[in-house]
């Protein structure tokens, strides 16, 4: 049970922009999206040689130790004695204080770190800070191992009444992983070991994959600006680009395989000395959700396949002409439909308008982010590849960071993460212990931003074809939300579960990769050779192991949840913010019980399928 410092400090990496275009080119690209902002971190540090940051490590260090000094040893008798309430809230509240200083340092040069990870500086000043800290938590591990051995019925007294009381739904989620903790020197053991062992090989990840470059209209450019090609209008790049992919993967799947082979290892040994029995039971664990709802959850969106992707990839077939669609156009736009570049205050804007037409206050919210400088934006050599918000700390604000590149998705892609800013903002008054949320709602709010914003851009449209092409694209995203991210958590049982049979070659891994995906694309999408390369630059493999259902399962909740806000019930907004702010401090079905949703109910999942299910026959009927 590792502290703040201990852990992945931000959601899955990945980032970047074309390292060799011309200085004409580049110049054309920022007219075309106007000026992108990049972020402002001073809010945490004015640098990496500020005496603010020297002086803060060095005061967490010294807290660290009073910690220690102050209670080690002495819980069960504080648990067990006079006053034991505001005793131990006293205890926990100087530990909240500590996790917070904690928490602030490690954001901070995770942030750096994200803006260039291939910057040496930079690295090293992440890998330094990661390294103190985790020093200095071994001290703070007795905590949590102490009040978990600290007598129930007397923790419950404490807990029900007194100020103790504010801080129950953090003792009840330690409560959770009692059964999983070992011996105080082990769990130190794997606290100081973690420096040398997941993290750094989470780190080789990063800076390998920031190292690459793919060969594409004669520049060398690096992942995101390959993958987005494989949007581009014309057939002929979407196809190159995607060559380059599979032989440059291909030509490092080595490191990759090691890479993966080694983090899964690791996490069987772990996950055998906790006493985990299958290999996803720590992620459920850890997102406070039932093994048996994340089952019902797979397995109706492995039976909808043929509904879903299967259906849909044979419609856009038609769409070109085909029967079938090369792999490199499964997220093509549609032919004869125009395509142009999305400015970055044409993004900002419709995000805005989407929030204020649903809630002034939520609008209010995301502008802060544009306003005082929370986003990042600009592809650029070095940078994490991909999206995320990181909430950073309550005492501060989250950040954003995307990579713009003036497409349709980019805009989603910039409501998604704006959704997440909101959430950890209304979340933060929770404090550092109560303030992060699971996985099982930490998606909710990001997929209801795309929602809203996609919702307010259709009723807008009118043409046709626009809106043809605008549902299309609604579906593409979805299917890659939901039935992409099941093949994905499926493609990860079958890893670790075959691994723990012995080290994997990166031809099994790729077959294993190949099984799963020609199961959910379906026989409308050709996996011709030089895909089977393409899982070794998913972030979420290597970060994050099983993090990937959690999307599919909040795709599918705020499609429930959306249907709730469409019959227009009144109090929804309030009610969706009361969800928001919770942040940690509620279970997921507490949270829905204000909506009349269930998601223990394996019908529930129906709901969200079958919206996907009603766009796709709308866009049949066009057809007709």
């Amino acid at each position: 049970m590792p502290s703040r410092a201990s852990a992945p400090v931000f959601p899955p990496q990945p980032a970047r922009s074309p390292e060799g275009a011309s200085t004409a080119r580049a110049a054309a690209r920022a007219v075309d999206l106007g000026v992108l902002p990049e972020w402002d971190l001073s809010d945490l540090y004015p640098g990496m040689e500020a005496p603010e940051f020297r002086d803060d490590l060095a005061r967490a260090e010294a807290e660290c130790r009073r910690f220690s000094q102050a209670y080690a040893g002495r819980i069960a008798g504080i648990v067990a004695g006079p006053d034991a309430s505001e005793r131990l809230a006293e205890a926990v509240r100087a530990y909240e204080a500590i996790e917070e200083l904690l928490g602030k340092l490690m954001s901070y040069a995770g942030l750096v770190y994200s803006g260039d990870t291939t910057d040496e500086r930079r690295a090293k000043f992440y890998g330094d800070t990661r390294q103190r800290l985790t020093d200095a938590s071994g001290d703070l591990l007795f905590f949590a191992l102490e009040l978990n051995r600290a007598d129930d019925a007397a923790m419950d007294a404490a807990m029900a009444e007194g100020p103790l009381q504010h801080y129950a739904p953090w003792i009840a989620d330690l409560r959770r992983e009692k059964p999983f903790q070992l011996e105080d020197r082990i769990e130190k053991l794997f606290l100081e070991k973690s420096v040398t062992s997941n993290a750094a090989w989470d780190r080789l990840f990063n800076e390998t994959i920031a190292a690459l470059r793919f060969p594409v209209q004669g520049e060398s450019l690096t992942l995101e600006p390959t993958l987005n090609k494989l949007q581009d209008a014309d057939g002929a790049v979407r196809h190159e680009a995607a060559v380059a992919l599979g032989d440059v993967l291909r030509a490092n799947l080595r490191i990759f395989a090691l890479i993966t082979n080694t983090l899964a290892k690791d996490k069987e040994i772990a996950d055998r000395w906790r006493g985990f029995k299958d290999v996803a039971d720590a992620r459920h664990l850890a997102n406070r959700v039932e093994p048996e709802v994340v089952e019902a959850l797979v397995e109706a969106v492995r039976a909808a396949y043929p509904r879903l992707s299967h259906r849909y990839y044979t419609l856009k077939a038609k769409w070109f002409g085909l029967d079938a669609l090369p792999y490199w156009d499964r997220n093509a736009p549609l032919p004869k439909v125009e395509q142009r570049t999305i400015p970055w205050s044409e993004a900002r804007d419709t995000v805005l308008d989407a929030y204020g037409a649903f809630s002034p206050r939520m609008a209010g919210i995301a502008k802060d982010f544009f306003d005082r400088r929370w986003i990042d934006a600009p592809t650029r050599p070095g940078k994490a590849p991909g999206a995320f918000a990181h909430p950073t700390v309550p005492s501060v604000h989250p950040y954003v960071l995307v990579n713009y590149q003036g497409k349709p998705r980019d805009v989603m892609t910039l409501a998604h993460e704006l959704g997440h800013g909101v959430h950890q903002v209304l979340a933060g008054p929770n404090g550092a212990l109560m303030a992060p949320t699971p996985l099982t709602l930490a998606e909710t709010a990001s997929v209801f931003g795309e929602m809203l914003t996609f919702r307010r851009l259709l009723a807008a449209t009118t043409d046709t074809t626009q809106r043809r092409a605008m549902l299309a694209a609604k579906v593409e995203d979805m299917i890659n939300t939901v039935v992409r991210q099941i093949a994905f958590y499926s493609f990860e049982r079958k890893v670790h579960l075959a691994r723990a049979e012995g080290e994997l070659t990166a031809e099994q891994i790729n077959a294993l990769w190949m099984s799963v995906q020609a199961e959910s694309l379906g026989p409308a999408i050709t996996l011709d050779a030089g895909y089977e390369p393409f899982w070794a630059y998913i972030p979420h493999f290597i970060h994050s192991p099983f993090y990937v259902y959690a999307y599919a399962f909040g795709d599918c909740l705020v499609n429930s949840l959306y249907g709730v806000y469409a019959k227009a019930e009144e109090g929804f907004v309030e009610r969706y913010f009361a969800l928001l702010s919770a942040g940690g401090s509620k279970p997921y079905g507490e949270l829905l019980e204000p909506f009349g949703l269930d998601a223990t109910d394996p019908s529930f999942w129906q709901i969200g399928l079958g919206m996907i299910e009603g766009m796709i026959a709308e866009l049949e009927a066009m057809e007709g």
